[in-house]
């Protein structure tokens, strides 16, 4: 039987108790709810494929909440059913968006029927919109899967900035897919023929800034062998991604704040200034307002990169899109290495709710290709570290498996989750994680490896 999942709300505890036994017995799992302020909650962090409603309940009547639902979700299909059946209330309700109305006392084996059809159609929705997304990330959105609100708005921002030039700063934390955003503006602009230039302002030593950026001529200082073109000519006529651009020190963001105003950059060494057609996109994890009034970074560069602020939402943020996006992580990595995804249990499900998400989309991409090679129990213990601090050692460790086996459990879970504090806190720098963590940068290398870490999600 299938397992699929409906949202039942309803203010009679009986009502509840009797209609989830007799769909489960049809095959159907069902999240219940006692009020429209419960099932709004219920529907942010799940992803039912359909909505059984009472018409009367205290709080607001079943219509009022499907079109509450419905601003959220507009195809998500909705059953009405009612103790107090008047032609009126079915033909509102219908009107309204219901997909089907029923009277109470409910007959189950009619529900059933309803919901197999309103599912069938809601997954036939899905996996077109599905493919869609195959197309839509050829043209630009590549993994940004999602279907929340506050997706839908990121996207639908996208769309509606990148045409024009303006610059476009990103905010968000580390692992929520900056670049990937940053690459869809691109993509949809006029410029989206042009190579995309992106570079992490953190990742370049500082002597070597002014170079990195704006080029230098041969023989500007030692070592300058021959004339390099910095990114910011590489990025002519199309656009340049400036990641983490908090990290420039102030002399930098004076020559930044000169190249946006002037439209010109000049090479160390050079003569002359050369014209430039740049869109800039910039992209921090950083709090730029606090950094300002600390005076570690520019106010007039500031309000120059925040002409169109877009933020992303952490993970943690949109606890429903969990199921699409380890859906298509799963199953990327399952054509990777030729293997049969398989699908997260709702323990699983229920677990990945519960967990922070430190390291966001990033993170949770790095743990569906583990659960693809090693199977779901070796990410399992990593969720579970989501829930709330334990009292005792007993309640971190599988009590029921052998003690090796739930000691070294136990001794993963705690290496892991003080790495990932360690690299948060000194921001991917591995050989400060070293020093902080008091082993070699090579043993330390072969543990973030072994723990399926990657600097990359910490920058």
């Amino acid at each position: 039987m299938s397992s699929d999942l409906v949202l039942l709300v309803d203010d009679d505890p009986g009502t509840r108790k009797v209609a989830k036994a007799n769909l489960a017995l049809e095959g159907f799992e069902v999240l219940t709810a006692a009020s429209a302020g419960e099932a709004m909650a219920r529907l942010a962090e799940s992803d039912p494929l359909a909505l059984v409603t009472d018409l009367k309940m205290p709080d607001k009547d079943g219509i009022a909440l499907m079109d509450e639902v419905h601003a959220q979700r507009p195809s998500l299909p909705v059953v009405m059913v009612t103790g107090h059946a008047t032609v009126e209330n079915a033909v509102a309700a219908m009107k309204r968006g219901a997909l089907h109305y029923l009277t109470k006392p409910i007959r189950y084996d009619e529900l059933a029927l309803v919901l197999r059809h309103a599912v069938a159609s809601e997954r036939a929705r899905r996996e077109l919109l599905c493919l869609r997304g195959e197309l839509e990330r050829a043209s630009g959105f590549e993994e940004m899967v999602g279907a929340s609100p506050e997706m839908r708005q990121v996207f639908a921002l996208v769309e509606q900035v990148a045409p024009a030039d303006a610059t476009v700063l990103i905010r968000g934390e580390t692992g929520t897919g900056k670049e990937l955003i940053a690459r869809s503006i691109h993509r949809r602009s006029a410029r989206g023929d042009r190579t995309f230039v992106a570079v992490n302002c953190s990742a370049v030593p500082r002597e070597l800034v002014e170079s990195e950026f704006f080029g230098h001529e041969k023989g500007a200082f030692t070592g300058a062998t021959a004339r390099r073109i910095g990114r910011f000519e590489q990025a002519d006529g199309s656009t340049l991604f400036l990641d983490e651009v908090g990290e420039f020190d102030l002399s930098v963001q004076a020559k930044l704040l000169r190249v946006l105003q002037e439209k010109e950059i000049t090479r160390v060494g050079a003569s002359r200034s050369t014209r430039i057609d740049v869109r800039i996109v910039a992209a921090t994890n950083q709090d730029l307002e606090a950094l300002v009034r600390e005076g570690r970074f520019r106010e007039d560069l500031y309000y120059r990169l925040n002409v169109i602020p877009l933020r992303l939402p952490a993970l943690r943020e949109r606890p429903g899109d969990l199921p699409l996006l380890m859906k298509h992580f799963l199953r990327g990595f399952a054509e990777r290495y030729g293997k049969e995804p398989s699908p997260a249990s709702p323990d699983v499900l229920a677990a990945a709710r519960a967990y922070p998400w430190p390291g966001n989309v990033r993170e949770l991409r790095n743990l569906c290709e583990r659960a693809v090679l090693m199977g779901w129990p070796a990410v399992a213990p990593i969720l579970s570290g989501g829930a709330r601090p334990p009292s005792s050692v007993s309640a971190l460790a599988d009590m029921d498996a052998p003690l090796l086996e739930a000691r070294a459990a136990l001794v993963e879970r705690f290496e892991r989750e003080y790495l990932v504090r360690l690299l948060q806190k000194h921001r991917g720098k591995v050989g400060e994680v070293a020093r902080a963590a008091g082993i070699a940068e090579r043993n330390l290398y072969e543990k973030m490896k072994q723990l399926g870490l990657s600097r990359e999600d910490y920058l």
